[in-house]
């Protein structure tokens, strides 16, 4: 059992008057259950997805749920909506009763979480795990936030080491971004008993439940070929730019209907779309947005490939790990790509109140001064200071090419 960033978060939360209800949500297999009944052994688990108990919980009286149920996990509590007016109902009459719940389908939970327990709960979202994460050994082991996250609470400092080489964690965080790069981070894959086909075997049985599983809840379709298609393609293209109208000429389908998939995938945490930034009216920049998927396991296994990632997969995990990172410690800015029409581009852009950190992202293992050619005069398109650019790639070496210009190994970044 790996640590979890999330978890004393959520620890906190819970023994403050605002914690009386806190949603978990997140995809299938992340570890919400285990996370939830780890840090709250005191509270009764409830299993909502077993179809014959789910009908006599549906059944209890508020007071019932008061008496019997004072604490407790409700698991997949999206498959009974009306659980949620129950404790709903418990919450306004009493102020001693406690509840988690728990959910895999974003839309399914949080729709109904809007309509009923607005001002109510506390939402919080687990990801698969990030390399800080991955690093821990038991579920008590500290985790060392990442340079990239001490830079995000605390600011740049310019004492970056002259190597990753020289990281006193390199043999640490080189294993991660490894298992990183080859399996993704699902919790269930960092088995020590399991071998390689066994790790392979699990991604593939997962897609498959969760296109059984969570795409059915979502979209009800009737039949899956059309979204299986486009689920391949995109994750053919992941860390590329996409265009609904082109998609939908290719596989046969409507644009809308691509641009429904679309977010049936950020729906159910597997893709995150990054917008493109455009407030300058005096560039001409593409308007286009960007599709990344979270996973990078899960990726292979959609297209069906072992080992070897290319250039945009790189740019995926790596912005994938990124995001994880900034939601695990309670950071909302907005991601953006930029490209101008002239073909200048910047990998990710993230904005924080007192400006922008802007990343491009290489799989090279050397890197020199012209892979930072885009950040060039960047500051001059963007309406907020330009806090500082990074390079990410393989290479060990640690450059400070410029004041506001460093290019750093991504696993000595965000490891």
């Amino acid at each position: 059992m790996k640590n979890r960033h999330i978890k004393d978060l959520i620890i906190t939360k819970e023994k403050s008057k605002t914690g009386r209800i806190i949603i978990f949500t997140g995809a299938r297999q992340t570890g919400k259950t285990t996370l939830s009944r780890l840090s709250f052994p005191d509270y009764h688990y409830i299993s909502v997805e077993d179809p014959i108990m789910r009908g006599e919980y549906t059944r209890l009286t508020s007071g019932q749920w008061k008496q019997q149920h004072p604490k407790a996990i409700l698991d997949e509590v999206q498959k009974e909506p009306v659980l949620i007016e129950s404790i709903k109902s418990v919450y306004d009459q009493w102020e001693e009763p406690r509840y988690i719940l728990l959910g895999s389908s974003q839309f399914l939970l949080l729709e109904k979480v809007r309509e009923s327990l607005a001002g109510r709960c506390s939402v919080f979202e687990l990801f698969p795990l990030t390399l800080p994460e991955l690093k821990t050994r038991s579920f008590s082991d500290p985790i060392k936030n990442s340079i990239f996250q001490q830079i995000l609470q605390h600011g740049v400092s310019t004492s970056f080491l002259p190597s990753f080489l020289l990281d006193p964690e390199h043999t640490e965080k080189s294993a991660a971004w490894e298992h990183y790069q080859k399996y993704g981070g699902y919790p269930a894959l960092t088995d020590d008993s399991f071998s390689e086909k066994d790790r392979f075997d699990w991604l593939y049985n997962y897609t498959l439940t969760y296109l059984e599983r969570d795409i059915r809840d979502l979209a009800n379709f009737r039949e899956l070929e059309p979204f299986i298609k486009l689920q391949r393609y995109l994750a053919m293209h992941t860390g590329q730019l996409i265009n609904a109208s082109a998609i939908s000429r290719q596989l046969g389908v409507t644009s809308k209907t691509v641009q429904r998939y679309i977010r049936y995938l950020e729906l159910s945490y597997q893709s995150i779309t990054l917008s493109p930034w455009s407030r300058n009216p005096g560039k001409r920049l593409v308007k286009t947005p960007k599709i990344h998927f979270l996973d990078q396991g899960i990726v292979q296994t959609i297209v069906q490939k072992r080992g070897g990632i290319t250039g945009n997969e790189f740019e995926s995990l790596v912005i994938s790990e990124i995001y994880k990172q900034v939601r695990n410690i309670e950071i909302r800015s907005p991601f953006y790509h930029l490209r101008t029409s002239d073909g200048r581009e910047v990998d990710l852009l993230i904005e924080l109140p007192e400006g922008y950190l802007a990343f491009e992202i290489k799989i090279a293992w050397k890197v020199d001064r012209q892979d930072i050619r885009h950040f060039k005069e960047l500051e001059t398109i963007l309406d907020k200071p330009l806090i500082h650019c990074f390079l990410l790639s393989n290479d060990p070496v640690v450059y400070n090419f410029e004041e506001k210009i460093t290019g750093i190994h991504a696993a000595h970044f965000l490891g």
